[in-house]
């Protein structure tokens, strides 16, 4: 499964509310807020810290689904756990079914990759301090896969 998640170009002066898109491929189809109509851009950023809220609780087993919209945006993803792991559906239909360790792991990388990329360009300030405890937490989450 692939997971990214980018920051739109072109928006001025890095923002903790700046746009970007997410883009969910796996064996079952894909889901992508790049290129839609109407636009599912969301606010990246807050969207993620939210995903990896939500994900956190499915992978410790507190809840058995959850349904992830992206802030400002009508992207939606539901996560259920089932006998065979984590499936994940969009709007659109299907996407995968993985293990609870490639869920962790797959979300884990993209969220780095979006920390790594562009968090250092953001101000110092509740977005960017949200995002970082929520990688943090999730990191532990992870580290359990």
């Amino acid at each position: 499964m692939i997971a990214e998640f980018t920051v739109r170009q072109d928006q001025g002066h890095p923002s903790g509310f700046d746009l970007g898109d997410m883009l969910w491929h796996g064996d079952l189809g894909e889901a992508n807020s790049s290129g839609q109509t109407p636009d599912q851009g969301m606010m990246i950023y807050i969207s993620t810290t939210q995903l990896l809220d939500c994900l956190s609780e499915l992978l410790r087993g507190q809840v058995k689904a959850t349904t992830f919209t992206g802030t400002d945006t009508s992207f939606e993803l539901t996560f259920r756990a089932t006998r065979r792991g984590v499936s994940i559906t969009a709007r659109s239909g299907p996407v995968a079914v993985v293990t609870p360790a490639e869920l962790a792991q797959t979300v884990l990388a993209a969220a780095e990759r979006l920390a790594r990329n562009h968090l250092d360009s953001l101000p110092s300030d509740g977005v960017r301090d949200d995002y970082l405890a929520a990688l943090g937490d999730f990191r532990l989450v992870a580290s359990k896969y």
